[in-house]
């Protein structure tokens, strides 16, 4: 026989312990719950013959309980430590990034957590009678807590790069809203391999380094999307038609429309997407002078 006492003073805790293990599919298994001075004790008896898997079973119970149970104040705990100076709402919205995350890779993140809490669990009471386990969730579990370090400061940067990003598109809204119009007109070619500017005549608007002397964004790594927004913000026009030719439309296509906002128009199937369809690589020439349908 194989008996092991599981010590806790949260009824949370104890509740999911006990919902477990009334459910579990082991056979000759008995248990009880007594109240003792310091703890609530769960003791479980093991009756049958193969005690690695009633170990497996005990440690898969206490895998799940602090993944199910304890996981987030940890996170919230290791945020609050390492990154105090963030406000409440600021952690809350790191703290559904750190879940957006743990979503993402959730079959590898979860298993690599699993994985190590059932090893660190199962070598303990493979040789250990009882375990107090708060004290043992808070200080035998270094490993695990350090993947779910890895996951905060991940989510810690996304929210700074998010921050950040619409901070910049703040400033620019307020530049492009503080300026008269430049031009009337530009046209976007935009496709996965290359895009370019036509003016209002459809003649291409060179991108030269002269643009760039006086940049308003002096703080920027420039791609040549960079150039396309900032040639922009040089013309300022007051109306952007951005021909998706590939249909292909990615973030800086999104950036465009939170930045110029009601001066952006889409589209797919115009005289001008038409011409550039397919070959936007090769296309240098002017066109036909058509306004988008």
């Amino acid at each position: 026989m194989k008996s092991l006492c599981i010590k806790t003073n949260d009824s949370d805790l104890l509740n999911y312990l006990l919902n477990e293990l009334k459910n579990t599919d082991l056979k000759n298994i008995y248990f009880s719950e007594n109240q003792f001075k310091l703890y609530k004790n769960i003791i479980i008896h093991y009756l049958g013959n193969d005690e690695p898997l009633f170990l497996s079973e005990i440690s898969n119970i206490l895998s799940y309980l602090v993944i199910d149970e304890v996981e987030e104040t940890f996170l919230r705990r290791i945020l609050l430590k390492n990154y105090f100076y963030f406000d409440f709402n600021e952690r809350e919205e790191i703290i559904d990034i750190c879940f957006d995350i743990m979503a993402d890779d959730f079959t590898n993140l979860f298993d690599k957590k699993f994985k190590l809490l059932h090893n660190i669990f199962y070598d303990f009471i493979s040789i250990n009678k009882s375990i107090i386990l708060n004290g043992f969730i808070n200080f035998r579990l270094k490993e695990y807590l350090s993947i779910l370090d890895d996951v905060v400061n991940e989510a810690v940067n996304s929210f700074v790069i998010e921050k950040e990003y619409l901070e910049f598109i703040s400033l620019l809204k307020l530049y492009i809203n503080s300026q008269d119009y430049g031009c009337n007109i530009v046209h976007i070619i935009f496709s996965k391999t290359d895009s370019i500017l036509l003016d209002e005549n459809k003649n291409l608007i060179m991108i030269t380094d002269d643009i760039f002397d006086n940049k308003i964004l002096s703080d920027i790594t420039f791609s040549s999307n960079d150039y396309i927004l900032n040639t922009l913000l040089h013309l300022l026009p007051k109306k952007i038609y951005i021909h998706l030719v590939d249909d292909f439309m990615d973030e800086f296509v999104t950036t465009l429309q939170l930045v110029f906002e009601n001066r952006i128009d889409l589209c797919t199937d115009c005289n001008i997407c038409n011409v550039y369809k397919n070959n936007c690589k090769n296309s240098k020439q002017k066109v036909p002078h058509t306004e988008p349908s």
